[in-house]
Order: C-alpha cells, then structure tokens, then sequence
C-alpha cells in the first residue's frame, strides 16, 4: 500500500510564505531536565515574536501528550515515537513560513538527531536548557520529582531515566543565573544575527 502513496506538491512553497511573512522559518528545540524552564523561555520567546510580528507557535511536551501524543507512555519507545511525531509535525510548521518552538525534555541525542535530518541544516537550532538536576528537582513546578521519589512515576528523567545532554547545540541557555526575559532577549538576538528575523 505504501508505494501507492505518493507525495502532493503545495502550489504555495515555504519561500512564498517567508516572503509574505517578511522573515524566514525554523525550529528551535528546547531541551533540558524537568523543571529547567523550557516550557517558560519557549513561551517568553513567543511572546517576544508575537509582539515583533513574527508568526510563531510552541509545541509544548504537556500539551501534546493530551492530543496527538495521549496513548504514549514513558517507556523508552514511547519515548522515541513521541519525540518521532514532535519532529514531523514541527516540519510542517517550518515548511508553512513559521518560527516553531519545541519544549520537549526529549532526553536522548540520538532522537534529536534524527529530528534534525528532517530539516535543512539552518532550520533546525537546538537550544539546551542548561540548570543543574539539583535545582530542577528543588523547583518542581508540577510536583513530579516528588511523585517519582515516591516511586508513583516510573522512567522519569534524571532519576531513573537518563537525560544525554547536547554535544554541541546551537545556544546553551542557563537559567538558574539569568531571568527569562533576559534568557528569552538572547533568542532573539540569535535569530536576528541567523538572518531568520529582522528588527
């Protein structure tokens, strides 16, 4: 069946809509332990966008676990899938002219590579959530490390789960030393240096 699936051109490609939207599409994938503030920068950043002109929008890992992710798991091939279907969907956003922002723990280096294989290679930038696991577990925003001590939360990241840091991201974003409007501030700044956005 698959080999009478074939691909539909769009009448509109992605360079018409970067031209009408006046700036260029990417992705821009946050990853980081639990707590260290993805979610929050990958929202600052939004709004900083939003407020510039700049057509935007976050996939954001709760989220997406209530809608098209809600029958996976946490297991490692969960995992894996879950991070597969981010990776796909994130394309058509950067394919439809717009700056998608992905705030997925997405623990393993071998899954965000092969996120990256999707995309040209100056569409695709990984930002690492940089905070030390001890600061990430104090914050606990949804009170999750403390269920997973509890042992209520099985394969969680950092405790019984690995997380395998970038090797070599496209920004490191500290959290722990930096407010998130200032951490969201050198977004920008990037993307403008990128050539992705103009101020």
């Amino acid at each position: 069946m698959k080999n009478h699936i074939i691909w539909h051109p769009a009448t509109i490609t992605k360079s018409d809509r970067q031209r009408l939207n006046n700036h260029k599409s990417c992705a821009l994938w946050f990853t980081g332990y639990s707590g260290s503030g993805k979610s929050t920068l990958a929202n600052e950043v939004d709004h900083q966008l939003f407020s510039m002109g700049v057509r935007s929008f976050v996939l954001d890992g709760d989220n997406i676990r209530h809608g098209l992710n809600k029958g996976l798991g946490f297991s490692k091939n969960d995992r894996i899938e879950n991070i597969r279907r981010v990776g796909e969907v994130a394309k058509l956003f950067v394919d439809s002219g717009q700056i998608v922002m992905t705030a997925f723990i997405s623990p393993y280096r071998e899954d965000r590579e092969n996120v990256r294989k999707l995309f040209k290679q100056e569409e695709f930038k990984e930002i690492y959530v940089e905070c030390p696991f001890e600061i990430c577990e104090r914050r606990d925003p949804k009170g999750l490390y403390k269920k997973a001590r509890k042992g209520e939360i099985r394969d969680f990241t950092g405790i019984d789960s690995p997380y395998e840091p970038p090797v070599d991201p496209e920004l490191v974003i500290s959290t722990h030393n930096c407010s998130v409007a200032k951490a969201a501030e050198k977004i920008i700044d990037y993307l403008v240096d990128e050539g992705v956005i103009f101020k």
